[in-house]
Order: structure tokens, then C-alpha cells, then sequence
């Protein structure tokens, strides 16, 4: 049976998202230095766009939220075995407004940043295998 045109579109934007993000975290760890604060929110951005893109897939809804607990939550509702990985990437969640602003903490390690954006990539790796191929960008 044919997939939902619309959830295809809906879900395959997400992704789609979500690899613009990694594209950008991947490319402003190349400079020197490293632009650490904008890969970690890179990072958390392309973690809660996958996790919605796979809630969206699966008819879940979700609030307007940057909270990866809550999203990660959600998504091993569906799939127990996500679970482990997601606990990895919750952390994260806080480079969605962490660092962003004049007055925040100091910025972020570059082994840290490096560390969230290969989290970022299991993450979206793990739940684009459990989609079907059509919502791949």
C-alpha cells in the first residue's frame, strides 16, 4: 500500500532539516578555530528536527519544544530500543539556547562540540534506518 503523499512530504522535510543542520555543524568544525557554539546548536537542532521528522512519521504529536527529553521520550514510546541512544543525546538539549547569547557561559570545548555533533549523527542515523526510503532526503 502507497504511503500518505502528505506524511512523505512532512516527514521527508524534517529530515531534510535536520541535515541542513548537521551540513552546517560538520562545516563549522572545519574552520580554524572551530565554531564551537554554533556546532553544538547545530547539533541540538538536527537531534529535535530528526526526533519530530520520526514522531511525524508515526502519527505522534508534539508541542513547540527544543526539549530532546521530552522528544526523545516520545520516540522510545515507538521504539524501545531507541531508548539507550536517546538518554546519550538528551544532554543536548540545552545548546538550543546555551551559548547563544552575550552575558552566557563560556563557549564550549571543541572536544565537546565534537562530541554533540557525533551524537547528533547517531541520533539521525538510528531513526532514518527506521524509516522507509521515501522520506530520505
Amino acid at each position: 500500500m502507497p504511503h500518505d503523499p502528505a506524511l512523505l512530504a512532512e516527514t521527508r522535510s524534517w529530515l531534510s532539516k535536520a541535515a541542513k543542520d548537521l551540513a552546517a555543524a560538520a562545516y563549522e568544525s572545519q574552520a580554524t578555530p572551530p565554531f564551537v557554539e554554533d556546532i553544538v546548536f547545530h547539533s541540538q537542532q538536527a537531534v529535535e528536527k530528526a526526533l519530530k521528522a520520526f514522531l511525524t512519521w508515526h502519527g505522534q504529536p508534539f508541542r513547540k519544544t527544543h526539549n530532546l527529553i521530552e522528544l526523545g521520550e516520545e520516540c522510545a514510546r515507538i521504539d524501545l530500543d531507541l531508548e539507550a541512544l536517546l538518554r546519550r543525546a538528551a544532554p543536548l538539549t540545552e545548546y538550543a539556547w546555551k551559548f547563544r547569547y552575550p552575558g552566557d557561559p563560556e563557549e564550549p570545548a571543541p572536544d565537546e562540540a565534537a562530541q554533540a555533533l557525533g551524537t547528533a549523527l547517531e541520533v539521525y542515523d538510528a531513526l532514518l534506518e527506521r524509516l522507509p526510503a521515501e522520506v530520505k532526503p
